[in-house]
């Protein structure tokens, strides 16, 4: 069962979180297998995804947002898009657009960033919106300070919590077919909710950054969380991971989530949201469709599902609020 667990280092400012995607992986890896259309993800696509899907979770847990947290990896390689999206009961979802051929070793610039133009988003969507708002995206490229392509996601992230939040943070992501892990240490901020009154947020991020790389605490964790291993982080249960990692640390550990409380695979997709998607295209877009093909059939890029409308249906998507269709003879 997928499970994350959470820990504070005691008298330390630094925050440890694990994930371990099983059960949810899997079915997501099984979904795409099981579509007839595309296929199963090639293996690189797969740990990318698998990775993506993994930080996605630390990060929705980390930051407790209420609304989607969407991670997106895109460029213009044969892997166009990637993306996985993490709700605040953690329920996830995630999906790659491949279009091209890849090599059994394809690394991240491979896929996504063969020119240097690569980038990685991440998107905070509220659950409920007020009028006029819009969705938070940070967007950072996948090179590092001196334009180097950057070959792991990892530090595509790492990279990009520096830059907007001003907190050193280490991950460490693995993924295959049977598991996408990740491992998150980070400093907590300078100055904690109790101690805000009369600084100023500008203050505040100042405090943070003057602070980055200088705390020994952090440094020496960071260093010992770095030493885990891909096969150590996929195969190791999670109190043999931190026997090996923090033996010598005194750990505080939250009551691990797990089943429904805990990361568990669930689409957002429905009937109702795929009509205002053919809503969108028009009227004598969605007649061309109905007369070339007979219906209108959309897949769901995230679960496989298929959604069919004929023109009965299609009628009653465009139709004015009041009108009334003229009665079918045909029982639906």
């Amino acid at each position: 069962m997928s499970e994350l667990h959470k820990f504070l280092f005691d008298g330390m400012p630094v925050r440890c979180m694990i994930v371990r995607l099983t059960d949810s992986w899997q079915e997501i890896l099984a979904r795409r297998a099981g579509n007839s259309a595309t296929g199963a993800y090639p293996p690189p696509v797969a740990e990318l995804l698998g990775e993506m899907t993994a930080a996605a979770t630390l990060m929705q847990s980390n930051i407790k947002f209420n609304g989607a947290l969407i991670l997106q990896i895109f460029g213009d390689g044969p892997v166009k898009i990637a993306v996985a999206e993490v709700m605040p009961d953690l329920s996830l979802r995630a999906t790659a657009k491949v279009v091209g051929e890849l090599a059994a070793d394809a690394r991240l610039p491979d896929m996504v960033n063969v020119t240097n133009k690569g980038r990685c988003a991440i998107t905070l969507d509220p659950k409920s919106r007020v009028p006029g708002q819009q969705p938070y995206q940070g967007v950072v490229p996948l090179f590092g300070d001196q334009y180097e392509k950057l070959d792991k996601l990892s530090d595509v992230l790492q990279h990009y919590m520096l830059q907007s939040e001003q907190l050193d943070t280490t991950l460490v992501l693995a993924a295959d077919d049977k598991v996408a892990a990740g491992l998150l240490i980070q400093r907590l901020p300078v100055k904690g909710e109790g101690n805000l009154e009369g600084t100023s947020q500008r203050d505040q991020d100042q405090s943070n950054e003057d602070q980055i790389g200088l705390n020994e605490d952090y440094n020496r964790i960071s260093i010992l969380a770095s030493s885990l291993t891909r096969d150590e982080l996929l195969t190791l249960d999670i109190d043999t991971i931190l026997r090996r990692l923090f033996w010598e640390e005194k750990l505080l550990r939250f009551e691990p989530q797990a089943g429904l409380l805990g990361p568990h695979f669930a689409c957002t997709c429905g009937r109702e949201r795929v009509a205002n998607m053919i809503r969108s295209l028009g009227v004598e877009e969605a007649d061309s469709i109905l007369a070339e093909r007979g219906d209108i059939e959309v897949g769901c890029d995230f679960c496989g599902k298929q959604y069919r409308f004929d023109a009965v249906d299609a009628a009653q998507i465009f139709r004015e609020p009041g009108d009334q269709l003229p009665a079918s003879p045909v029982v639906q």
